[in-house]
């Protein structure tokens, strides 16, 4: 019997009870023991990345262009397809805005602001020139890049390029339409007459705003001979 007591004892089936001597001892020894606590540190927040660009094309609805398309167009509104896509702002920061163009050059329009978003280049807005009811000085005057718009060629009776969705004008306050003279009819944008100069926004001769269109069969008004059109890119020229 002495032998299963003692087997019984050494398997741990119980542990030994602790005298109170042995209890005040441990006790004494942990309260005398410093406390220390590792406090996990707070991850640090990285920024948010801006969205990446998109872009949809959608049909025009006839209520989109009141004013810049009417009856007698060279192109007719099934024709016309609306481009929503993202643009980077003179705020540094992602915007989404709205051009109009026809429908055979979308696949152009969208492989080129692309490459203008990726590479942060600014635009001041962009908004259907029907926000200014189709006048395009008022939407010159307001730095407003568009695209389509039924009018005629500045000093012409002929359909200018952005009657045929065709055309595109960009931040037309710093890249302004000069004469040959070297004048504008813009007060806002006579500081920028001059090419080649600096400025948020402004497109340069052989830059990689220029060269991105070129890449896509579109020619700069900038290479006018006599007056210039800094804005002004279309497809084929014109």
């Amino acid at each position: 019997m002495a032998f299963v007591v003692l087997a019984s004892v050494s398997c741990g089936a119980r542990e030994p009870v602790a005298s109170p001597d042995s209890m005040t001892e441990t006790a004494a020894t942990s309260s005398a023991a410093p406390v220390s606590a590792t406090v996990a540190a707070s991850p640090t927040p990285s920024p948010t990345a801006p969205p990446k660009f998109s872009a949809k094309v959608s049909r025009v609805a006839r209520d989109r262009v009141p004013y810049s398309w009417q009856s007698g167009c060279p192109v007719h509104l099934r024709d016309l397809r609306l481009i929503t896509m993202t643009y980077w702002g003179f705020d540094d920061k992602p915007h989404t805005g709205e051009l109009v163009v026809r429908e055979t050059v979308t696949d152009d329009v969208v492989t080129v602001f692309r490459k203008l978003y990726d590479w942060r280049w600014p635009i001041k807005q962009m908004k259907l020139v029907d926000a200014y009811k189709a006048d395009d000085f008022d939407s010159i005057e307001a730095d407003n890049t568009s695209a389509f718009n039924c009018r005629r060629a500045t000093g012409s009776s002929n359909w200018s390029n952005h009657a045929y969705g065709e055309a595109i004008d960009i931040n037309p306050r710093e890249n302004p339409y000069v004469t040959a003279s070297g004048s504008t009819a813009h007060e806002n944008a006579k500081k920028f007459t001059k090419r080649p100069t600096k400025g948020k926004g402004v497109v340069n001769p052989g830059d990689k705003v220029v060269k991105a269109f070129a890449q896509v069969g579109w020619e700069w008004g900038g290479y006018w001979s006599g007056t210039k059109d800094f804005q002004h890119f279309s497809k084929g020229g014109g």
